[in-house]
């Protein structure tokens, strides 16, 4: 890549690394089996507890549950291609990765997990790489891979582009030119990073 700028990436773990809404649906289901359930299919908006809401207000906090407990932000498995598309993107010439993610309110094992999670799949050097913040606006970059469709914060025009990455819960959504979508880790995200380097 020579003759092209650097590029600083944020990039999203839940959704977009790591298996959420997955492994929501198969705990909720094996720790409530006889409670109505979404199809992942049918998820829509970014949090699945106030869809469960819309179905029963009980469903709510029984899903929440499931999240909140010890092992699972642990046991998420990676989606297809992640840990791949890290490794090589951390190797690039004039590319600044970081992982950077929103740890839940209920903190008490996310934020230890999410850590290990980390050296579990990407190796310790990306412990390093780990950015946890409730307000992603406030981190500069010039890309942020995030799976939320719409995201808010104290800066009202933050310095990244906000890419979508193809979850459940975001497939149906029409996106607006000139926003942008990474399908999967096996669609050009390397493209994408190019489109933002400035020549030295």
């Amino acid at each position: 890549m020579s003759g092209s700028g650097s590029v600083r990436v944020l990039v999203d773990m839940d959704g977009v690394l790591a298996d959420f809404e997955g492994a929501l649906l198969r705990k909720y289901r094996e720790r409530y089996p006889g409670e109505p359930f979404i199809e992942l299919s049918e998820r829509r908006g970014f949090l699945a507890r106030d869809q469960y809401r819309q179905i029963s207000p009980e469903l709510g906090p029984k899903l929440s549950s499931v999240y909140e407990s010890p092992g699972f932000f642990l046991d998420l498995k990676p989606i297809p291609g992640a840990i791949e598309a890290m490794k090589e993107m951390s190797n690039l010439k004039n590319t600044e990765m970081f992982l950077c993610t929103s740890p839940i309110l209920q903190y008490e094992h996310c934020v230890q997990e999410k850590f290990l999670w980390v050296e579990k799949h990407l190796g310790a050097e990306f412990v390093q790489r780990l950015i946890l913040t409730r307000d992603k606006t406030i981190v500069h970059a010039d890309l942020l891979i995030d799976d939320k469709d719409s995201i808010k914060g104290v800066q009202a025009s933050p310095s990244w582009e906000h890419i979508l990455f193809t979850c459940c819960h975001n497939q149906h959504l029409q996106l607006q030119p000139p926003q942008r979508r990474l399908q999967s880790w096996a669609d050009d995200w390397r493209a994408i990073l190019d489109s933002k380097r400035r020549p030295n």
